[in-house]
């Protein structure tokens, strides 16, 4: 009665629920060492990891508004001689 209470309890089998824990644990794990938390500072790693996160952000958005000036060069110039050029018609 004590083992169906407790198997209840944990969702399923005691032996199975600890797998799937450990198992989720090494994923999560794989992935928090992706982003490059560290266990032993973790405060320290997500300040890093948020910091890094919004460096990116700026870098993106000044990569993006480069790629805008160097198309306006070419594009508004030509939108506007074909604007003039239909103006007649």
């Amino acid at each position: 009665m004590a083992d169906n209470q407790l198997a209840r309890w944990m969702g399923g089998s005691p032996f199975w629920v600890l797998m799937r824990l450990v198992l989720l644990s090494v994923v999560v794990g794989v992935i928090l060492a992706a982003l490059g938390l560290d266990p032993l500072n973790i405060l320290a790693s997500l300040e890093s990891l948020v910091r890094h996160l919004f460096n990116f952000s700026f870098e993106a958005i000044e990569r993006l508004w480069r790629y805008f000036v160097l198309g306006a060069v070419i594009v508004i110039p030509l939108w506007l001689i074909l604007r003039i050029a239909n103006r007649g018609r």
